[in-house]
């Protein structure tokens, strides 16, 4: 019989990447409680209407890669492509905004497109990201771009941050009807997507990566002429918060991001080193993305990291726990052998017991394998071998053994 395989664009993480996916979810965590964060642990399917009246009709993501179904009620369901528009939908749902003023969200999981797989891109992806509900300040921008700077700090990963703004819905209304009828004037010239776009969503083609739509682009009106004079000032003190906290930032006037919601901040983190699909944690203010799914106006902003992307570029792990395996030198001492593995795990020691049949020299073979720093051998009393030196202590009872390696250890 044929073997089954996985579906294309879905990945088993087992061994070094489960360790390097558990590491980067563990350090977020940490800096998201610092930062005073609680956890939101999302629905993976929604109705489809949340993601089309969030992240627009128009865009690549509901046009192309959501995978949707009719369930057996008849309801048209789709898999969660991102984390915002969910969380939003539980915002006003659970009625968040009348336990508190401001409510600040994190959430870890899986996320659904159907895109073409690429290194760091898969059909199912993870990640991690965060929502402020309830502050307008720029403060609160600056401070979740620092908090997104502190993690990739954390993991070491180099990345430059490029900053923009779209102004408030005004600005950006009159924005993308000027650069609608600069795309029209130059459609012949562009790609048959963006074609599509100017009519669906003109800021997309600011994103588009064929050479020839990036030359047109460069000539485009830019979105800080016409700006507003409160969201310059709005912007300009983003800028003069993330210079007090040492944030270095580029100023990239053609960053849109390709959501609808967006309004005022938009950044991306963005490396080199995983090709033309760089970014790896982006984000923004969407302040009337509540307002629009039917909650009260309320301003807020976020940001998502894809966690698969992170994997691609860590680099240093911490070191794992020292093993002590346990041996039992016969089938005898097996009773003893499990109690003794068992009372190592409960003082914290991390520890594999030798099940296996065989001789002796096969299961030092096995701990040497697993990459055991100790190895203690069960028999009427206790043996302690030291793997890296070779030595061996004997012990009257696994108690005084114990306090040995807490020394140790």
């Amino acid at each position: 019989m044929s073997k089954v395989k996985k579906v294309r664009g879905f990945q088993d993480i087992y061994g070094e990447n489960a360790k390097k996916y558990r590491y980067i979810s563990d350090v977020a965590r940490k800096i998201f409680e610092n930062y005073n964060f609680e956890e939101i642990i999302l629905p993976y399917v929604e109705d489809i209407s949340l993601f089309k009246r969030s992240v627009g009709e128009a865009t690549d993501i509901v046009q192309k890669e959501m995978y949707v179904f009719t369930d057996r009620g008849g309801r048209e369901i789709a898999l969660r492509p991102e984390g915002t528009a969910s969380t939003v939908r539980a915002y006003i749902e659970e009625k968040m905004y009348a336990q508190s003023s401001i409510k600040k969200l994190f959430y870890e999981g899986a996320m659904f497109r159907y895109e073409r797989p690429q290194a760091g891109r898969y059909r199912q992806f993870h990640q991690i990201g965060a929502e402020i509900f309830g502050v307008s300040s720029p403060l609160a921008d600056a401070e979740l771009i620092k908090m997104v700077s502190d993690i990739l700090n954390t993991l070491e990963i180099p990345t430059r941050l490029e900053i923009n703004t779209l102004g408030n819905f005004e600005d950006r209304k009159n924005y993308i009807k000027a650069l609608k009828e600069f795309l029209e004037e130059r459609k012949q010239h562009l790609c048959e997507t963006c074609n599509i776009r100017i009519e669906t969503n003109p800021l997309r083609v600011l994103d588009c990566k064929v050479e020839t739509c990036k030359d047109i682009t460069k000539e485009a009106p830019l979105i800080t002429e016409f700006l507003s004079d409160e969201s310059l000032e709005r912007y300009e003190r983003i800028k003069e918060y993330l210079k007090a906290l040492n944030v270095e930032f580029i100023e990239n006037p053609c960053l849109v991001r390709g959501l609808d919601y967006y309004t005022h901040t938009v950044f991306e983190f963005i490396t080199d080193k995983i090709g033309a699909q760089g970014t790896v944690a982006a984000g923004g203010r969407y302040d009337k993305l509540v307002e629009q799914l039917g909650g009260p106006p309320t301003p807020a902003l976020g940001f998502a990291a894809g966690i698969e992307r992170l994997m691609l570029l860590l680099e240093k792990l911490p070191e794992d726990r020292p093993l002590i395996v346990v041996i039992p030198i016969t089938e005898e001492h097996n009773i003893e052998g499990i109690l003794t593995a068992d009372l190592l795990r409960s003082n914290k020691f991390r520890t594999e017991l030798i099940m296996k049949e065989g001789s002796l020299k096969s299961k030092m073979k096995l701990a040497n394998k697993l990459g055991a720093s100790y190895v203690v051998f069960v028999s009427d009393k206790c043996e302690l071998k030291d793997m890296t030196t070779g030595a061996q202590e004997v012990f009257e009872n696994i108690e005084d053994l114990i306090e040995v390696l807490k020394v140790r250890l």
